[in-house]
């Protein structure tokens, strides 16, 4: 009898890092480099892990704000919005730009709601979720950044009047993280 290989499993980081070692300088520098110009994702990435530029958050609010409110002919991406949030996490990490990511999230799902009359429970929970995100990310910001975003906060819970007990969720979670509402 013929014994059968196993196939073979899928490359891992453990793969990738041991040819990594291999590398010199000159190598990695130009491998981050064709990964630099593969992809604006990547490029975001670096500028963002660098801080090169003036305004890091920006490609992420502009990702948030064109899967959340996107024009007429397209559909909502709510995943594509938390992506974003999730890459600047990898990238930088800063508690005061992933609260701003939080709050501008849940400020561009409010509008689009309210200006176009959407009403779908998957992208309210998603909302809720961020409201959520946001408050909890307050513990980890100076105190003039922490006001600032609960006024927002709290402008985003009046603004939003779209039924389905979404303002009272937002009150129950101000209250929850022990804010007045």
């Amino acid at each position: 009898m013929i014994a059968k290989k196993k196939p073979k499993t899928q490359p891992a980081w453990g793969d990738v890092k041991a040819k990594l070692a291999e590398f010199d300088r000159a190598g990695l520098l130009a491998l981050v480099q064709d990964l630099y110009v593969l992809n604006k994702v990547n490029q975001s990435f670096l500028h963002a892990r660098f801080a090169l530029g003036t305004d890091s958050l920006a490609v992420y609010k502009k990702r948030i704000h064109d899967a959340l409110f996107p024009d007429w002919n397209k559909p909502v991406r709510a995943a594509e919005a938390r992506k974003a949030i999730a890459e600047y996490r990898k990238a930088v990490g800063r508690s005061e730009g992933l609260l701003e990511l939080h709050v501008f999230w849940c400020e561009t799902a409010s509008g689009f709601s309210m200006e176009f009359g959407y009403a779908d429970e998957g992208y309210f929970n998603a909302l809720l979720r961020q409201y959520e995100a946001a408050l909890k990310q307050l513990g980890a910001v100076a105190e003039p950044i922490r006001r600032t975003a609960i006024s927002r906060l709290k402008g985003v819970r009046e603004r939003t009047d779209v039924g389905y007990g979404v303002q009272d969720e937002m009150s129950w979670l101000l209250e929850h993280a022990g804010i007045e509402s």
